[in-house]
């Protein structure tokens, strides 16, 4: 009984320094969430341990904070910018609406570059380098490749870029005679934007036949087609009509 009561007392003897190593308080402000050396007049609660504040957001800061978190974070003015998508919060936006000829991109209304086609024109990386009127289903190019024979005509035309890997094409007798009946609204199109007009020469189109002198060739000044001899050096427009 003796072994017994001894035993029973050594285990109660470590009871009070579990207990005490447990549950100790801190006194550290900021570990207690006091983190402001003071508050806008004074608007918080003092830490009791020394000068430490945690302090109440006024109005505008908690909606600031909202605002912030669930991104309103645009403007929405200057070049480029019509408003702002939806509604504000703290003055700013989620999401910007452009100015024609922007898109919103990247968190800011840029200027559009435009590529392929777009109704008379055809862009690369925000550039014209093709056009066509009303009704026709090709572009053309936005200047001749200058004066040469047929064989060259061809090569030139297939291995000519209108954008990256779209190449281009002679024309055939019958898109050469589309441009001359549209030649007014196509050399108008060319010539704002950046080309050279379709002259009132020959040019070859694609057409052949047999012989050396049925390579057939266009007059942009008549609309008048015949066959010649294909090493006879006329102009040259190449077409895009795959886009």
């Amino acid at each position: 009984m003796k072994i017994k009561f001894l035993l029973l007392g050594t285990s109660l003897s470590f009871i009070p320094s579990l207990t005490y190593a447990q549950c100790v308080a801190t006194q550290d402000c900021e570990t207690l969430g006091y983190t402001e050396t003071s508050c806008n007049g004074g608007k918080g609660i003092k830490c009791p341990f020394g000068n430490w504040w945690a302090c109440i957001k006024s109005d505008s800061e908690c909606e600031q904070q909202f605002c912030d978190k669930y991104g309103f974070q645009y403007t929405c003015s200057g070049t480029g910018y019509s408003g702002g998508t939806g509604a504000a919060c703290g003055g700013k936006y989620a999401a910007c609406n452009c100015s024609d000829g922007y898109e919103w991109k990247n968190g800011s209304c840029q200027k559009q570059v435009l590529n392929g086609a777009v109704g008379e024109l055809y862009y690369c990386n925000g550039t014209v380098v093709g056009v066509n009127a009303s009704g026709m289903d090709f572009y053309v190019a936005m200047q001749d490749l200058g004066q040469m024979g047929w064989t060259n005509a061809s090569n030139q035309c297939s291995s000519y870029a209108f954008c990256g890997n779209i190449k281009g094409t002679l024309p055939t007798s019958e898109q050469l005679l589309s441009i001359y009946n549209n030649k007014w609204r196509v050399n108008t199109l060319l010539s704002t934007n950046g080309g050279t007009k379709m002259t009132e020469d020959w040019y070859w189109s694609s057409d052949y036949g047999n012989g050396l002198y049925d390579y057939y060739r266009v007059d942009m000044s008549s609309g008048s087609i015949n066959g010649t001899y294909y090493g006879s050096p006329y102009s040259v427009r190449p077409i895009l009509t795959s886009y």
